[in-house]
């Protein structure tokens, strides 16, 4: 936490500016204390509530003055504590700035401040004919998933954050302003700041203003589940659906333990028990048609089999929740259970081999973890159920994650797809980017020499 002195210099200069928009209130305090992960709170000195970019800057200037650490906060969806103030400081919570600045039809493109969610872009959007893209599950703010970029199940097809953001407007750590990029589809003019950001965690700078990029609704959608009888089965199947062209717009891997989970959850749905992929096509009529025939063909040759398609919304509807609930249902296999929640990103050739290592690993740790994939692109996430309280079985689910994530590594991957790093996962920058990983404490320590911007997070820089 901030020495007393300092803090409550800094917490003066804040009310002086900020009025009723800053806060200490115990209870505000705590609902900033964490994220959705497994990591351990702590709670900030205050709490700011920006309405646009001139008040952060304001806010950024009074801390860096008083060397106080300052943490961007979206609305806390975040699995590897990317949020929790463990230096102390103040947090800016950007969940005011949530205006959808304007909507280029003409150059598919959108231009929001941070604290707009994709639901609500989403929304907005629906008259138009146009959509946002990226999926990943929770309905995170842009800013947020920006800035751990994200990616989730429509990656396949549209991209992750780091091909849907165009440009950025960003507070720098001594409350400079700079914008990056421009709305042009590509530039080679200099460095490439935009994806410096985009991905960055508030280590770096903190995005106000973001320009993604957006697509045209497809004239007609079908989803599908095909069941298999290993994950081995399922994953070549979707290998085979790539190398022919198949322009799939989701492809979502639910392991045994999963969908045993799911068959009870959802009864109407009538899931079988064994691995299974969710798909989704996008396109025409008749090219859907060609892309549903073709598939299934496909998993024909792979045993597939327990096809069930589905053309109408709101059957559409049915599936997708129940695979965007997937981390509820998880928990439900061991009721009262906590989760520590892991994922990781293999080249698609390494994804099968990967998933049946992990599996044995989690028969020798003696615990319960569903596995579920955006199998497209090899990223697979891990829910490790965990009786709360108990050391013991915390240990194990922290060294079988380790494990995986080592796994991964092995197998010529990354120890996160689209979670990013936060805490949970810095201990193994250094075993994936080598000496890499100097040049990243490097370009931190330039941009922000006080180490005031979400210290703690990606690199260490004593």
């Amino acid at each position: 936490m901030m020495q007393i002195q300092s803090r409550d210099a800094v917490i003066k200069a804040l009310t002086d500016l900020l009025g009723d928009r800053l806060s200490t209130g115990s209870s505000v305090l705590a609902l900033h204390a964490s994220d959705e992960g497994y990591q351990a709170p702590a709670t900030p000195d205050a709490v700011a509530f920006p309405l646009c970019t001139q008040d952060v800057s304001d806010i950024i200037k009074i801390c860096a003055a008083h060397h106080c650490p300052v943490i961007p906060y979206g609305v806390g969806t975040s699995l590897e504590g990317h949020v929790i103030p463990y230096s102390g400081g103040v947090t800016i919570d950007m969940s005011r700035m949530n205006t959808i600045l304007k909507v280029n039809d003409s150059d598919l493109n959108a231009v929001v401040q941070p604290g707009v969610t994709r639901e609500q872009l989403n929304t907005d959007l629906r008259a138009s004919g146009l959509m946002f893209s990226v999926d990943p599950g929770a309905n995170a703010t842009l800013g947020g998933m920006a800035a751990t970029r994200a990616s989730g199940t429509n990656a396949v097809r549209y991209g992750t954050m780091a091909e849907n953001v165009l440009a950025l407007e960003v507070v720098m750590a001594d409350g400079r302003i700079i914008r990056t990029g421009s709305k042009a589809r590509k530039s080679s003019a200099g460095y490439d700041l935009t994806h410096l950001f985009v991905g960055s965690e508030g280590t770096l700078g903190i995005i106000t203003e973001l320009t993604v990029r957006l697509f045209g609704q497809p004239e007609a959608i079908s989803s599908a589940t095909c069941a298999f009888d290993t994950v081995a089965d399922a994953v070549n199947a979707v290998i085979l659906a790539i190398q022919s062209g198949l322009p799939v717009a989701r492809i979502e891997l639910l392991d045994a333990t999963q969908m045993s989970g799911m068959q009870k959850a959802y009864p109407e749905l009538d899931f079988a028990a064994q691995p299974q992929l969710f798909l989704e096509f996008h396109g025409t009529d008749s090219g859907v048609t060609e892309q549903t025939k073709t598939f299934a063909e496909i998993s024909q040759e792979f045993g597939g089999s327990a096809f069930k398609w589905a053309t109408k919304a709101e059957e559409r509807n049915a599936l997708w929740r129940a695979r965007h609930e997937a981390f509820y249902v998880g928990k439900t296999l061991r009721p009262g259970s906590t989760a520590l929640v892991t994922d990781c990103c293999v080249p698609i050739s390494a994804l099968a081999p990967c998933i049946e290592k992990a599996q044995g690993l989690i028969a020798q740790s003696g615990l319960i973890s569903p596995i579920v994939g955006h199998v497209g692109d090899g990223n697979f996430h891990m829910l490790i159920l965990v009786e709360p309280g108990n050391l013991d079985e915390m240990k194990r689910a922290e060294n079988l994650a380790h494990q995986v994530n080592m796994t991964a590594l092995e197998f010529g991957g990354t120890v996160t797809g689209e979670h990013g790093v936060g805490v949970g996962k810095k201990k193994y920058m250094a075993d994936q980017h080598g000496d890499a990983f100097g040049i990243m404490g490097d370009i931190k320590r330039a941009m922000d020499p006080l180490n005031i911007m979400n210290p703690g997070k990606i690199v260490d820089t004593n």
